[in-house]
């Protein structure tokens, strides 16, 4: 039986309430040029500060790099152990994928974490402050559960609000940096759940930056969500610090108003599945295009640096080593 958590506007901030609502979440089914790529996972969390690298640590210049890891297969820990030669951290950012958005007994959205990103946000100390003492950021993905509720379907901004105070409530528990939103899997209308609206992203990335001023917001480029900041004023895409392409084994840029090339991975790479030879084309195309941002997605347990050097050799001019 799974753990659930229900995060609301409480004295404490948090309420854990036990509901064994969903089953267990699928792993990600590799995306391809028509498919997105993530799967089916379930967390939440909260926090305080973390560590910050020393004074004299190794730097790089590149893009920022991101890294996806399924805590239902892979341990978070293991972006920490890949470096370039000269010690700077191959990766800069680390996603725990994923809690999800679930519906209570009321109909409201609430933020829900499988036993295994649980077990990872209980195990901060191991799993999540070593990355952050590294200067990896380490932020959380949150997305659809099957459930008629998701990122483009708050009716209100108060309800927008609500969910925002969950997932602030979240970040700060657990120390986390940040919080990244993907529009998949809500099944919207499932059991008389409202439609997407075109409103309900830009009042929940507000509600989060409210609330979360200095925090990391990246969005996965897909689903209703993306349709609207599509067509949203740049005052709602100047909030987010990234966005990226959702179909891995692709390249496109998401199109958002405000989000400049800076923040943007056009690279989507299965670090699993996608061909080396393609994330290297696509290494090279992000540093021709000067796109600030590569995205990969599915990092797994033990050493893989022979595939990760592909693109960091690209990238920064180093390849990556296992430590």
């Amino acid at each position: 039986m799974q753990k659930s958590m229900k995060i609301g506007i409480v004295a404490a901030l948090v309420a854990m309430v036990a509901a064994p609502m969903v089953p267990a979440a699928a792993s990600a089914t590799p995306g391809g040029p028509a498919a997105a790529s993530h799967g089916q996972g379930h967390g939440n969390g909260h926090g305080h500060g973390h560590g910050r690298p020393g004074h004299h640590a190794p730097t790089k210049s590149g893009p920022t790099s991101i890294a996806y890891v399924e805590v239902n297969n892979d341990e978070l820990r293991n972006v920490g152990r890949y470096t370039l030669e000269n010690g700077a951290n191959a990766f800069d950012v680390a996603i725990i994928f994923a809690a999800n958005i679930n519906r209570d007994a009321d109909g409201d959205a609430v933020l829900y974490a499988n036993e295994n990103v649980q077990r990872t946000l209980d195990q901060a100390a191991t799993q999540i402050r070593p990355l952050q003492a590294k200067g990896i950021k380490v932020t959380l993905s949150v997305l659809g559960n099957h459930q008629g509720t998701g990122l483009a379907n708050f009716t209100s901004k108060a309800d927008a609000r609500d969910f925002a105070a969950q997932v602030s409530a979240t970040v700060k528990q657990y120390g986390l940096d940040g919080v990244d939103l993907d529009d998949e899997y809500s099944d919207y209308g499932v059991d008389g759940t409202p439609q997407p609206n075109d409103q309900s992203i830009g009042w929940l990335v507000s509600a989060l930056r409210a609330d979360m001023p200095g925090k990391i917001i990246s969005f996965y480029d897909i689903g209703p969500s993306s349709t609207s900041l599509q067509q949203e004023k740049p005052s709602i895409g100047k909030k987010l610090d990234y966005a990226w392409n959702p179909y891995y084994g692709t390249y496109t840029a998401p199109q958002i108003p405000g989000v400049p090339k800076s923040k943007l991975s056009a690279a989507a790479v299965d670090i699993q599945n996608t061909p080396v030879a393609t994330a290297v084309s696509f290494a090279e195309r992000t540093k021709a295009d000067g796109y600030g941002v590569y995205m990969t997605y599915n990092l797994p347990d033990g050493d893989v640096s022979p595939y990760v050097s592909q693109f960091t050799r690209v990238l920064y001019g180093q390849s990556a080593v296992y430590r």
